[in-house]
């Protein structure tokens, strides 16, 4: 059995630092984005990832892999969504077993009602305190850190943004 590889005192403030950032950065965000448009962090995800879609739609198990989220949690975020009315479940032409998940007007007009703020709190919180090289390297490290756990081509394919 391999012997454990103990964090340094480096390490731990690190590794703590990073955590406490995190933390601190989804709460605020969290909190934010309830206040101010009566909406979950994840379910903005959902909303924005499909506002972004060709169509405004995708299919229930692309969505799930953009959001990194289980088919399970994303089918209860998707009923919730679809009795605010802000989503409907629309069969897939293609396959007759899946569906899509498909933004309402009612829904497009929930993202935009909560982008500006949101957009705002994410440049206050995060990208106004960095430095551009900062920026770069928390960009890069934040890569890393994915690829680590996914590759990066699967990443880019969920959805997520390349370099």
């Amino acid at each position: 059995m391999a012997e454990t590889r103990w964090l340094n005192d480096e390490e731990q403030r690190t590794w703590r630092s990073f955590l406490l950032a995190s933390r601190l950065l989804f709460d605020q965000l969290e909190r934010e984005l309830k206040q101010g448009a009566d909406v979950s962090f994840a379910y903005y995800e959902i909303l924005t990832r499909l506002s972004e879609a060709p169509g405004r739609s995708m299919r229930m198990v692309d969505l799930a892999a953009a959001c990194v989220f289980d088919r399970s949690r994303l089918s209860h975020a998707i009923d919730r969504l679809v009795r605010d009315g802000w989503v409907r479940r629309v069969p897939c032409p293609s396959d007759s077993r899946g569906q899509l998940a498909e933004l309402t007007d009612e829904g497009m007009e929930k993202v935009r009602q909560a982008a500006r703020d949101h957009v705002a709190q994410v440049r206050s919180l995060l990208f106004d305190r960095l430095t551009r090289d900062q920026r770069t390297a928390l960009r890069e490290i934040s890569e890393v850190l994915a690829t680590g756990i996914v590759d990066m081509p699967k990443l880019i394919s969920m959805g997520w943004p390349s370099r």
